[in-house]
């Protein structure tokens, strides 16, 4: 799958207007008006299909690949969201609980549809594998550690 097919199937499946409802700017103080959120949301959840690592990194990104701004959903005469501008976005994502709420409906929606026929849905987020158990740990004897100085003399 091309990554902007890739893309466009990751995000219609998603609400975004509850999500930009959620965190769009209510009165005129804080951040400025101009900013297009709903490509910012968009393009926080393209950093993580694309791999990419840090905020920084997505800003770069942004500037430098017209594509990939386009796909994200920012104009060509939108400017680019500070680090700060995302970081007010992951705040007031990670306050309100609209990403879990949006998340059981994903999972709901799939169970419906017949994609996951279990009852339990494990998610993983980390780069390690999983395990059910984690092993014992083997306990390590330290050694006396050896006097300093001259030794007395029953040991010469």
């Amino acid at each position: 799958m091309e990554p902007t097919q890739k893309d466009d199937a990751i995000i219609s499946a998603i609400d975004l207007d509850t999500i930009h409802y959620e965190v769009s700017k209510k009165s005129r103080l804080g951040a400025p008006k101009e900013l297009n959120y709903l490509a910012m949301i968009i393009s926080i959840f393209i950093r993580y299909v694309e791999r990419i690592p840090t905020i920084k990194d997505l800003i770069k990104r942004l500037e430098n690949d017209i594509a990939f701004k386009l796909n994200c959903g920012f104009l060509v005469s939108d400017d680019i969201p500070s680090e700060a501008s995302y970081s007010r976005l992951l705040t007031k994502l990670s306050e309100s609980n609209i990403l879990e709420k949006t998340q059981e409906k994903l999972i709901i929606q799939a169970i419906k549809e017949g994609f996951n026929t279990d009852d339990t849905v494990v998610i993983d987020a980390t780069h390690f594998e999983a395990r059910d158990q984690s092993p014992p740990k083997q306990e390590k004897s330290k050694p006396k550690p050896k006097k300093r100085g001259r030794k007395p003399k029953h040991e010469r």
